[in-house]
């Protein structure tokens, strides 16, 4: 009887996987809107907890998943989450808040790449490209987080949705947007020649995989959409189908993108806004929870693995770099969190149409999740690092630079993301319980968080006087963007 028993590896992920997300299904209303707590933190312990260094029911390297396929998995979901944002955001939206988003891709994202490579260099006593390449790889902003943490709730539901908007597209973009800064490090290990590397940045990078990427995009959501609206006119397509192309359109673009060597997620990204543009496919869809559905398997699968896959004893000191230990890597993660974007964001509010107050600056400049995307960057840059060779073997530079970039940036990135998701995705709760005590008693709502005004109203006294630094959820945006 007992030789019937098969658990092997897959067939127990499947088992563990399924639980952790019926459990969260069951309770899911009452985790966010009572607990102000979103999937990721709880889908990471949940794999740890499970993991090899805990019970060892999850053990993908023992069951052969390598980088390779981690790196694929990431790819498809950060791929299908840039196309979900591209869909959600408002018809013509970067016509209308195009200022706003050129401030937080421009910038802001190359002041986050150079002071979190000037941080790496300096903790870590590593070479400056293997610095400037783990900047690169934290520098955009996660667009799986982000949409965990900005799904409906009660948390939500308070802060503006131009800034909701603002974020979730400078997440959908900068992911694309951080080619550029991945590949002037790693360009910097493969060729000694500046001459070499510019070429092949500008030509490769910003013409190939950026630009015609993002044109690409556009013309395929363009095209979709047109052949969606023929089809749908005359009959033609079932209602299960018309639900289920946004996926399928999402997976060609990633197949698309990855079969050119073009940049996966601008051609995602682009082709989700090329989709949407003008707001059709989005009043059709808008009541149905099927892209929620997809969005919360996928995300809450990717971090229960995540959890299960982090290097832990790469964390205690070692030969990994001159100066390496859990000390070094907490003085990083503090720095990064507290100076990667708040100062640049407080410094540059007055200049972001959609940012109008200081608090919703400091707001921005904290909710910048670090996740699957820098994941993603990190098994790039090493599989690029691994693989690629220059034609002339005497422009190669010292073997010991590449080396160490591939030593040093899977586990830094890994504490990094470990850190972010604890930290952004506990914020909702440290948020709501600040403003919840914070309040006198006759201000103060019976259950916590359910106060209706924005997360930035400060009440003084008992008169109810209100001053005007508000982050407030009471504005409404319709899908034209208009306020």
């Amino acid at each position: 009887m007992w030789d019937q028993l098969q658990p092997t590896g897959p067939h127990v992920s499947y088992l563990v996987f399924s639980t952790f997300l019926l459990l969260y299904a069951l309770f899911s209303q009452f985790i966010r809107s009572s607990l102000h707590l979103s999937e990721p933190p709880l889908a990471v312990l949940f794999g740890i907890i499970l993991g090899p260094y805990c019970l060892q029911w999850i053990t993908p390297q023992g069951w052969g998943i390598d980088h390779h396929v981690t790196h694929e998995l990431t790819r498809i979901i950060v791929g299908i989450q840039c196309f979900a944002v591209g869909i959600e955001l408002p018809k013509f939206y970067f016509t209308r808040h195009w200022a706003s988003v050129f401030y937080m891709l421009g910038p802001i994202m190359t002041f986050s790449w150079a002071i979190t490579a000037l941080f790496a260099y300096l903790i870590f006593k590593i070479s400056l490209p293997a610095a400037l390449i783990i900047g690169a790889c934290l520098s955009p902003t996660d667009p799986v987080l982000a949409a965990s943490i900005f799904s409906k709730s009660k948390f939500s539901e308070r802060v503006p949705r131009r800034l909701k908007h603002l974020l979730l597209a400078e997440s959908a973009c900068n992911d694309g947007i951080s080619f550029p800064f991945l590949y002037i490090g790693i360009m910097a290990i493969n060729y000694s020649t500046a001459g070499i590397s510019i070429k092949e940045w500008f030509l490769i990078t910003i013409l190939w995989q950026c630009t015609l990427g993002l044109a690409l995009g556009l013309v395929i959501g363009r095209c979709a959409n047109c052949l969606l609206r023929i089809s749908d006119d005359r009959g033609y397509i079932s209602s299960p189908s018309f639900i289920v192309f946004y996926l399928l359109l999402a997976m060609l673009t990633i197949g698309v993108g990855s079969t050119l060597g073009s940049n996966d997620f601008l051609v995602a990204f682009g082709a989700g806004v090329g989709f949407a543009h003008d707001g059709w496919f989005w009043e059709r869809t808008h009541s149905l929870p099927f892209p929620n559905i997809i969005n919360l398997i996928l995300n809450s699968s990717m971090f229960v693995f995540f959890g299960s896959i982090i290097p832990f004893q790469k964390f205690a000191p070692r030969d990994i770099a001159p100066n390496w230990g859990i000390w070094q890597l907490l003085l990083f993660l503090f720095l990064v969190l507290f100076f990667r974007r708040i100062p640049i964001v407080l410094a540059l509010q007055r200049l972001i149409p959609d940012i109008r107050t200081w608090r919703e600056a400091l707001f921005c400049g904290h909710f910048g999740p670090m996740g699957v995307g820098a994941l993603f960057l990190a098994m790039e840059s090493r599989e690029k690092l691994e693989r690629d060779t220059n034609t002339n073997p005497g422009d190669s530079p010292p073997s010991n630079d590449r080396s160490e970039a591939i030593r040093v940036i899977w586990p830094v990135i890994c504490f990094v993301v470990l850190g972010s998701t604890m930290v952004h995705g506990l914020s909702m709760l440290v948020i709501s319980l600040a403003r919840h005590f914070g309040r006198q008693d006759p201000e103060r709502a019976p259950l916590l968080g359910t106060e209706t005004e924005g997360l930035g109203r400060v009440v003084h006294g008992g008169g109810g006087m209100e001053s005007d630094l508000d982050i407030s959820g009471s504005e409404t945006e319709s899908q034209d963007g208009s306020e």
